[in-house]
């Protein structure tokens, strides 16, 4: 598996990124948010039960995301049609403000060492800086949901570039180091 200190792997994929009839597709590459942090998250797939809960909050969560120059971006193995017929019928992914993209080949999970061996990735998610090095790897098994104010919590820390203890939160005081 791909991990900290990485850098993240190249793609181009066909996501869902509106519900208006003749724009609901486009290719998405690290070039369409280059320079930007990213948080990429997988989860297993569409039409499920604990897939929703996760992609929903963050979407609820995409301005806060935003307002830190990052970049969301959904992934899993199912086709871009399966993501948007999804966000057709699920009241709460009809909204989304970040793209659904369609790892169809299993490349991206691949490449990352985040494929089960049921053929669908785990529900990993990454920080990934500007310059495209994965700086944040989380990673749960395929029944357990992940925690999107967490992953809010590792980004600010992480654009510090200071030394964060703890539960430490935005707006804390950061460690320094005894002369």
């Amino acid at each position: 598996m791909l991990t900290v200190g990485d850098r993240f792997p190249e793609y181009n994929l066909k996501a869902v990124v509106s519900r208006a009839a003749g724009e609901e597709f486009q290719d998405v590459t690290p070039d369409s948010h280059r320079g930007r942090w990213r948080v990429v998250f997988f989860w297993p797939m569409d039409f499920t039960f604990v897939c929703p809960t996760e992609i929903a909050e963050f979407g609820r969560r995409e301005r806060d995301f935003r307002d830190r120059e990052a970049q969301v971006l959904g992934v899993s193995t199912d086709t871009h049609y399966v993501h948007l017929a999804w966000r057709n019928s699920h009241p709460d992914l009809k909204d989304l403000p970040f793209p659904m993209l369609a790892d169809t080949k299993r490349e991206l999970s691949t490449a990352l060492g985040v494929l089960h061996a049921d053929g669908v990735p785990l529900r990993a998610t990454y920080v990934v800086d500007p310059a495209g090095v994965i700086r944040h790897v989380s990673v749960n098994d395929l029944s357990v949901g992940r925690n999107v104010e967490e992953t809010l919590r590792v980004l600010d820390a992480l654009q510090t570039d200071e030394l964060c203890p703890c539960n430490w939160r935005k707006g804390e005081p950061t460690l320094e180091v005894a002369p």
